[in-house]
């Protein structure tokens, strides 16, 4: 069996720090080679794998902002799908400009969806849907109009992500700094609990950032820029707990299974995916408000970070992600 993983170009894959999608390309990538399959990741240049690297772009048009992003798109897409013949299977991790090959090839093409940007682009997945396979990462983002071949969460390599049963007294905001993922939310939370708060993750609103933001940090409240791997590990170990207060129905929350994997409660506002990740007072809180939020803030020592730790090794991990999708492409490829 050859697979062809379609990963974007915005980031190298796997990413330096931010780039979930990139991320997840990269962890399938990985996870599918060491299940012995062949696998090609088509991706930028300065990629990683341990599998066949095949590319057209040097590098990631958020990483060099020379470049133009449609142009590098069109490049990168077309270079796979002129080589499609050579695969059994293409994996798009591309989002849905992909879609409008796939009545142009003859190789069946699995379509992860990793979120909506826009109501505008369902258009599109409604077009292919009698012809695609669309895999959704948790069962809150599916589309109603949508027909999907399985819903799979996205896998971690646990290796990465080191279990600490002593936590230190801080609370973790860990995330881009957009509106959209409660950053101020978590600030509050912060200051009405009476702990430190550090923030990490890139700033993808510079506008909010500057003027909502950084006039409320201090020594109480810390910024610490986008993390990388060691950093993210260490921060994401050391939690009293991750707070997650959400102001729209996230896919999926890497930073809520990253932090259950080292151990480390979370405490998030009960939107979108958060009911599939978090195993409510056993794992961390759903909560509705800031006040619930204050409040699970203080039964944090109720949980286990031992059982946190269980509960994502059992959803989380590359391994049962590759193994979701092996038996998809098994299906598939067996008619």
């Amino acid at each position: 069996m050859k697979i062809a993983v379609l990963a974007p170009v915005a980031w190298r894959t796997p990413p330096r720090h931010y780039g979930p999608w990139e991320q997840m390309a990269s962890n399938l990538c990985e996870g599918l080679v060491k299940a012995g399959v062949d696998v090609t990741l088509f991706a930028t240049g300065d990629s990683l794998t341990a599998g066949k690297l095949d590319y057209i772009i040097e590098k990631g048009y958020e990483e060099d902002r020379t470049q133009d992003a449609k142009v590098l798109e069109c490049l990168h897409i077309s270079y796979l799908m002129e080589k499609a013949d050579s695969f059994d299977l293409i994996h798009n991790h591309f989002d849905f400009l992909p879609l409008t090959y796939s009545r142009l090839i003859n190789t069946p093409m699995v379509t992860t969806i990793h979120g909506f940007s826009s109501g505008k682009i369902i258009r599109v997945y409604q077009k292919y849907n009698d012809t695609s396979q669309y895999v959704s990462i948790s069962n809150a983002n599916r589309h109603p109009s949508l027909r999907y071949a399985a819903t799979i969460y996205n896998g971690l390599d646990n290796a990465n992500f080191s279990f600490k049963q002593e936590a230190d007294d801080y609370l973790l905001f860990f995330g881009r700094l957009h509106p959209d993922k409660g950053v101020v939310e978590a600030i509050e939370i912060a200051k009405k609990s009476n702990r430190k708060l550090k923030i990490a993750g890139i700033i993808q609103d510079e506008h909010y950032y500057k003027t909502v933001i950084e006039p409320l940090l201090n020594e109480q409240i810390t910024f610490l820029g986008a993390a990388e791997s060691e950093l993210r590990n260490e921060l994401l170990g050391n939690a009293y707990a991750l707070l997650h207060p959400i102001n729209f129905a996230e896919p999926f929350g890497l930073s809520v299974a990253e932090a259950m994997l080292c151990g480390t409660p979370v405490i998030a506002f009960n939107k979108g995916s958060m009911p599939e990740l978090i195993n409510h007072g056993t794992t961390g809180f759903l909560v509705h408000t800031l006040e619930e939020a204050v409040d699970a803030v203080a039964k944090i020592p109720t949980i286990n970070r031992e059982i946190c730790r269980e509960w994502a090794m059992s959803k989380f991990t590359t391994e049962k992600m590759v193994d979701g999708y092996l038996t998809l492409y098994h299906q598939i490829l067996n008619g």
